[in-house]
């Protein structure tokens, strides 16, 4: 049984989306504030962190932060509608989701499920399959290991996907409504998630991120992941 830390201030909306977590099978663990957060998560590493990105304090970035410095749990962040500089902030430092409120319970739990399943919960072609190798990157499928010239990347779960399903696809202009549908497993939603995991991985993977030689942009369509040679064309 996966546990879910659900950190949340306002009691409706935390005792709502543990009622519907608890149904659908997970372990609940709760949380008023980021302190009371970090020490929850020290007694008991949760699988996954619900978490509202507006807590008194410490807002929901600074735990984000701070997890991530422990260990890469999968972090879905609850935002406000409307705040899309939040929400990308929540993205830069390592959200693998966002759900803006209002939001539906049964939506959350969907989403809960989906990144756990590509965190390596579940069988499927994200998590399986042969050793990938390019560019001096290796990743491992199963183990969900990236190395790069002999150093692990600490990749998020959706830039270990991300990552996985450009090498997957060298030299494809893949744009990016597709790498949101085979990546995320959304039919719609906001690009602006695509394009900031783009950032964060080209800062992870690139000798310099300013000029990428990997993630190229194909303009008007998405991105394109090259192998290049010493005298390559770079493109922005």
């Amino acid at each position: 049984m996966h546990t879910i830390l659900v950190v949340d201030d306002d009691p409706t909306v935390a005792e709502v989306v543990t009622g519907y977590l608890e149904r659908a099978g997970f372990a609940v663990d709760r949380a008023e504030d980021g302190p009371q957060a970090l020490g929850r998560a020290a007694g008991r590493w949760p699988d996954l962190v619900v978490l509202d990105l507006m807590l008194p304090g410490m807002d929901g970035l600074e735990v984000c932060r701070r997890l991530r410095e422990v260990a890469p749990v999968p972090v879905i962040m609850l935002t406000a509608r409307g705040d899309e500089d939040d929400r990308i902030l929540g993205l830069e430092v390592g959200a693998d989701d966002y759900v803006t409120k209002p939001f539906s319970p049964r939506e959350l739990v969907l989403r809960v499920e989906s990144v756990l399943r590509r965190g390596g919960s579940g069988p499927g072609e994200r998590r399986t399959g042969p050793e990938l190798s390019a560019a001096g990157i290796v990743l491992d499928p199963a183990a969900r290991r990236a190395v790069k010239d002999g150093r692990e990347l600490a990749l998020t779960l959706r830039e270990f996907d991300l990552l996985a399903h450009l090498m997957r696809h060298p030299g494809e202009a893949i744009g990016r409504e597709r790498l949101m549908h085979d990546v995320w497993g959304w039919e719609f939603g906001d690009l602006s998630t695509v394009t900031v995991h783009v950032r964060r991985l080209r800062g992870k993977i690139e000798d310099d991120p300013a000029r990428p030689r990997l993630i190229q942009t194909v303009w008007g369509v998405g991105y394109r992941f090259d192998t290049p040679g010493p005298h390559a064309p770079e493109e922005g």
